[in-house]
């Protein structure tokens, strides 16, 4: 795959964006950054396209590269011994996947998979501490991201153990929408039973709960989200007190 130049340049909706290999950037972490940072990470960026279910990295091996999250979403797993796993954290274009890489650790807790098939760019390990001592921004955005990933996996670990599977599929559907951005998220059953760490049957019986009450239509491996209005209302308090707790970050930050 062919190196990033931050030279290239698109139109999108009258609005000139910045392109790395072919693809116009959409990570919010990379967008709107001073020409001479572009110039510093862009450079050191691919391209990679992501599958359902492609593995990023695994706990306990070698990170050898961190990726900013462009399309689709990216789960972030606690593993335990027997194979059973939960979700702690969710990233789409908001974020970076390989944070531990931030601080100069080489190895993870926790499994990164790829839920919703999507695109990233992809940053080898021994280029992003030079690219980010060139980048004051970009690493003032990664220590803020970092935090906003602590508060999330604080809150649903809370959410996991307090709250009905009803309510905590409500929140998922809304973190997820939020990141990809569509009314549609291809999901099966089983694999939410996974990410919520629940029974199958509970996260059945929670789906048709949401759906009788007409906030989703559920059909075989796509839920549909049809009324968000009355879905962030079907919702545990979780959601609303980290999308709070996100903008009260960002008012500091102004």
């Amino acid at each position: 795959m062919a190196n990033a130049s931050s030279r290239t340049r698109a139109k999108s909706n009258g609005k000139a964006l910045a392109v790395i290999d072919g693809v116009p950037v959409e990570n919010e972490l990379l967008l709107g950054l001073p020409p001479k940072e572009r110039e510093a990470i862009f450079s050191r960026l691919t391209f990679l396209p992501m599958r359902t279910h492609d593995v990023l990295r695994e706990p306990g091996e070698p990170t050898r590269f961190g990726y900013f999250m462009n399309r689709g979403l990216t789960s972030i797993l606690s593993v335990m011994e027997d194979g059973k796993s939960v979700e702690v954290g969710l990233k789409g274009r908001e974020g970076f996947v390989g944070c531990p890489l931030l601080v100069g650790l080489s190895t993870s807790a926790t499994r990164a998979v790829v839920q919703i098939e999507g695109e990233a760019f992809r940053i080898r390990a021994a280029d992003l501490a030079p690219a980010l001592r060139q980048s004051p921004v970009l690493e003032r955005r990664l220590q803020r991201f970092v935090q906003a990933m602590a508060m999330q996996s604080t809150q649903v670990a809370a959410c996991n153990r307090l709250h009905e599977v009803s309510e905590r599929l409500a929140r998922w559907l809304l973190m997820s929408q939020d990141r990809i951005d569509s009314v549609t998220v291809p999901l099966t059953q089983e694999f939410l039973a996974h990410m919520l760490g629940t029974r199958r049957s509970s996260v059945t019986l929670a789906a048709g709960i949401l759906q009788k009450a007409g906030l989703i239509t559920y059909t075989r491996g796509t839920v549909r989200i049809q009324s968000r209005p009355s879905l962030e209302r079907a919702a545990c308090e979780c959601y609303k007190s980290m999308i709070q707790q996100i903008r009260n970050w960002q008012k500091e930050s102004k």
